[in-house]
């Protein structure tokens, strides 16, 4: 292979790269019930379109439609993780009876990170997050088909000081409600 060609060959590589690795900045949403495949959906709020599960055809929920309700409590994680702590499962079961007991209710959990790390690393993060706040949820009773989980990565803080307890307040999973 020549010169020419090698360099078509790296160049050819870097944009399929490039192409693969898409643009970080717009926030993951999976719909509970179809893990694995996205399609685009906007996202009201949001900087660019999210990216949302939906194998059934179904509508996806628009984030902008879903509230906040007092009864649903947040819960928050440690750094760099995303498990949930033995705390925050008191608050989810809680979180859980309380759906359990409003049926008719469609849940939209958001991931949240802190600024440290990169926005593609943080929505990866967010996403697990969420992920494994939804995976609670379930294992308590709720059913997976009314869960909708989205990142926000780290685009979202409550709190903007350079702290470990400012940081802390922005490690969370948040619950947003809507009727059926």
């Amino acid at each position: 292979m020549g010169t020419r060609g090698l360099h078509l060959a790296v160049i050819s590589l870097l944009l399929l790269g490039v192409m693969v690795a898409g643009c970080a900045m717009r926030p993951a949403t999976t719909a509970a019930s179809g893990a694995g495949r996205s399609a685009p959906a906007p996202a009201a709020g949001a900087p660019g379109s999210s990216s949302a599960s939906n194998p059934s055809g179904a509508a996806r929920p628009v984030p902008s439609e879903f509230v906040a309700v007092r009864d649903l409590q947040d819960i928050h994680f440690d750094f760099d993780r995303y498990d949930i702590r033995p705390d925050d499962a008191k608050m989810l079961d809680a979180n859980a009876a309380w759906l359990k007991a409003n049926a008719d209710r469609l849940v939209l959990i958001e991931g949240h990170c802190d600024q440290r790390g990169t926005n593609e690393y943080n929505l990866a993060l967010g996403e697990r997050r969420a992920k494994s706040t939804m995976n609670y949820l379930v294992s308590q009773g709720v059913q997976a088909n009314r869960i909708t989980i989205i990142s926000y990565g780290e685009e979202r803080p409550l709190c903007t000081e350079q702290s470990e307890t400012c940081w802390a307040q922005n490690r969370r999973a948040h619950f947003l409600v809507k009727s059926r």
